[in-house]
């Protein structure tokens, strides 16, 4: 049901006829990547903006050099395949604000308390960010939401209802790529997402306690997270809302971290569809990752007939991040606001070859993950998964090792159901 739901934004109208198209030329844009053209794009956002039924907002031919411009309700922005729209890499441009209740900066692309948004037209949204990134790195914090070593993001959706973002590419924030942030009805189609491998927090999507999201045939290669859906921040005073309902389908992941649940998830996740995903020399594949600091519910997840070659961990699920796999002694906790429950996921049709690890599933003594379903999984790795703090059933598990021996490795806090499983 809950996808139905979800796949039914992908039969949203088609863009709509734009009542009026808005040239930054005609508001004196030069379009020669070097003048600035922030004033022209802008006032023609809002020129159109106020027009009945709003408009389209073309660039066409040309790079469009601008500061942070701010889209507004009832806009298409069209940047057209011969087009570039490029962040200013002067970060005296940036204004420093609060965002998402946190230190930050203006972002290069945002929206606020809007609706109908439509970002596409075959071009580029290039947010500039190796000076930044420069900067960052050797920096403390810099990469943490929260701290005040931050950067500008690239482009960010703040309480944005009904959006789609297709056919374009975004590429080389400054710091996360995209982040819808408390919104509703997000549908992102054919995209591309772009950042030097080596790049800090290029996250490339981060739906952020929204609802109602469709990732769909997107490619992404970055420096950090490929996809990271989240929830809150680290040790969050609340309150949180989850982010929910989420399908993502036929996407493509090449360098970077992983497809992520986490790690801020003080708000929960929930009703999560992942299904008909590659993964191509990623760091790690699927991962739910949280700790005592940034927990919350996090439940009724699926990931379905997903292929990784090259893909260092497989499988992930653990409220020990930043670590992987707890080290030393174990002790239980007092359950708390921010402890991760973890429960009622589902790992189908998975296949990995050129793993290091066969995988990795570890709650909490006093949180154990719950309910944690593996069937058909097949997985070529030099190590065996690993399994403590669980309760998880097995069907058709296969965690071959070029030595042979047992794949799987399961601690004696860990309580294994294993139906149909056979070794390599």
């Amino acid at each position: 049901m809950r996808a139905a739901v979800l796949l039914s934004l992908a039969l949203l109208a088609p863009l709509s006829r734009a009542q009026s198209v808005c040239d930054p030329r005609t508001f004196g844009a030069r379009a020669d990547g070097v003048t600035k053209d922030t004033a022209a794009v802008q006032h023609a956002i809002d020129v159109c903006a106020e027009r009945p039924g709003g408009g389209m907002v073309r660039l066409a031919g040309g790079t469009f050099l601008v500061a942070p411009i701010v889209l507004r309700s009832n806009i298409t922005l069209d940047v057209e395949p011969d087009a570039v729209l490029l962040a200013s890499p002067d970060h005296r441009d940036y204004p420093r604000k609060e965002q998402f209740r946190a230190p930050g900066y203006q972002a290069f692309v945002s929206a606020t308390d809007a609706q109908h948004i439509v970002i596409t037209g075959g071009g580029v949204l290039d947010g500039n960010g190796k000076s930044w990134w420069d900067q960052a790195r050797g920096t403390k914090d810099a990469g943490v939401l929260g701290s005040s070593n931050t950067r500008p993001r690239g482009l960010v959706l703040d309480h944005v209802q009904h959006v789609r973002i297709e056919n374009v590419t975004v590429q080389n924030s400054a710091y996360w790529q995209i982040v819808p942030y408390y919104s509703k009805d997000v549908f992102i189609h054919n995209v591309r997402v772009f950042a030097d491998p080596h790049s800090p927090n290029t996250d490339g999507i981060d739906p952020f306690s929204s609802t109602n999201v469709v990732i769909d045939n997107a490619t992404i290669d970055v420096g950090d997270d490929n996809i990271a859906i989240k929830s809150g921040m680290v040790n969050s005073p609340g309150p949180d809302a989850p982010t929910s309902h989420v399908v993502i389908r036929n996407c493509h992941m090449l360098h970077g971290h992983g497809l992520s649940i986490g790690s801020e998830l003080s708000g929960g996740a929930n009703n999560i569809d992942i299904e008909h995903v590659r993964f191509q020399g990623t760091a790690n594949g699927l991962r739910i990752k949280a700790n005592r600091d940034r927990g919350g519910e996090i439940a009724k997840i699926v990931f379905r007939d997903v292929t990784m070659s090259g893909v260092a961990v497989p499988i992930l699920v653990s409220a020990y991040y930043p670590k992987a796999f707890p080290e030393g002694t174990v002790v239980a906790a007092p359950v708390q606001r921010l402890t991760p429950h973890m429960h009622d996921i589902l790992f189908d049709q998975i296949v990995a070859t050129g793993s290091t690890d066969g995988g990795m599933i570890v709650g909490l003594p006093e949180a154990p993950v719950e309910n944690i379903r593996l069937q058909h999984v097949q997985v070529k790795a030099l190590r065996p998964m690993r399994v403590a703090y669980a309760k998880a059933s097995f069907e058709d598990v296969r965690i071959a090792l070029p030595q042979g021996g047992e794949g799987v490795q399961i601690a004696a806090s860990a309580q294994v159901e294993e139906g149909k499983q056979e070794k390599p």
